[in-house]
């Protein structure tokens, strides 16, 4: 039986990369739809597909109930964000119409409330899966991982450093600014802390990379990883911008939202893409990626790893799109049976996500 999956960004930053893994399965017949019907034709002239592509305009603002009537998809792959600030019409819908629901969203508050659909998705026999990205699914799979090297994990920090010559889209923006300046509810030393979006400045090197600026940014493990993994006492996740005074420049403008003088700087998104394609040619096509765990090993000895990966060649954009092209060809072959509503964490190994990964320029390293 061939599963109907509907992209919904299908020809967006993400959903191109999605498309292009799930057209060559026998098993998935792809529904491709944005806003633009022209866009979404014109990638699925591009796809080598094992089935016939379906492509239609599709604006999930607009009665987007009756388009899942019409396309009748098994899976809906939501790509388009930012997701901070949605709410969960588009999963509703596809609970009402007995379909599974997968998206790729960072956005905390939506990652982590995504459970108060669970018995819904249980009632009418269907997956809703939210965070099937980078954060949290790729962080979890590291914890989880290295759990059994630690007697007790007291301390994760971690980061990525962005490549910027992979232009990130109008969406990325959106939600890189929407918490820039704004507080961030985290733990430190066991205590509840607050830090401050895109500040928190600190320098640290990554292997073939070089040094980097970093800064606190607001994701879902901040919320789903201490209930997770409760011997945690410090929990802190950063971004790095390539070209340092950019990341200064956000930095600074991070300010006039926490001293109240910009309500968020997520209105400027479009200018400020702008001006960072610009200076494009200062940046490169290499992001990484670096995750140092603290606590005490089954020794009883304090003990610390570090956890490296460098993409080249523009492949870092693959790593948050590994964990839908993996949900939706395990839900296509029936292998994977989980059913209700919750994040993506614990539903893929780190050794089936590096394994994914692996035919791309990337490279890890644990110290």
């Amino acid at each position: 039986m061939v599963m109907r999956v509907l992209i919904i960004g299908a020809y967006g930053h993400f959903g191109r990369y999605i498309s292009r893994a799930l057209a060559t399965n026998s098993k998935i017949k792809l529904i491709l739809t944005g806003r633009s019907l022209a866009k979404a034709e014109a990638l699925a002239c591009q796809l080598n597909a094992s089935n016939p592509i379906i492509s239609t305009a599709l604006d999930i603002s607009k009665d987007f109930s009756n388009a899942l009537t019409t396309l009748t998809p098994d899976l809906v792959i939501h790509t388009s964000g930012p997701f901070q600030g949605q709410d969960y019409t588009v999963a509703e819908a596809c609970i009402n119409h007995g379909c599974h629901y997968l998206d790729l969203a960072d956005g905390r508050e939506f990652v982590s409330g995504i459970s108060c659909l669970h018995q819904r998705a249980l009632n009418e026999g269907v997956a809703v899966i939210s965070g099937a990205s980078t954060v949290p699914c790729f962080t979890a799979a590291l914890l989880d991982h290295y759990l059994s090297h630690f007697q007790s994990l007291e301390d994760a920090e971690y980061g990525i450093a962005t490549a910027h010559a992979l232009n990130p889209g109008l969406a990325t923006m959106r939600a890189i600014l929407s918490y820039a300046g704004k507080p961030i509810k985290s733990i430190k030393r066991g205590d509840e802390k607050w830090a401050f979006g895109w500040q928190g400045l600190y320098l640290r090197p990554l292997p073939g990379i070089g040094w980097r600026v970093f800064s606190h940014c607001d994701v879902p493990d901040l919320t789903l990883f201490p209930e997770r993994y409760p011997s945690l006492k410090s929990l802190r996740f950063c971004a790095s911008l390539e070209v340092p005074f950019l990341h200064l420049g956000l930095w600074l403008l991070s300010w006039l939202v926490r001293l109240g003088l910009v309500q968020s700087l997520s209105t400027f998104a479009p200018l400020m893409k702008s001006v960072s394609e610009w200076f494009n040619w200062l940046g490169s096509d290499r992001s990484g990626f670096y995750m140092t765990l603290r606590g005490v090993n089954c020794q009883g000895e304090p003990h610390k790893e570090t956890f490296t990966l460098i993409a080249e060649k523009g492949d870092g954009l693959n790593i948050p799109c590994i964990p839908a092209i993996l949900i939706a060809t395990r839900l296509a072959d029936g292998s994977l049976t989980v059913r209700g509503a919750q994040p993506c964490i614990g539903l893929i190994s780190l050794h089936d996500y590096l394994s994914a990964l692996s035919k791309f320029s990337i490279s890890t390293n644990l110290q």
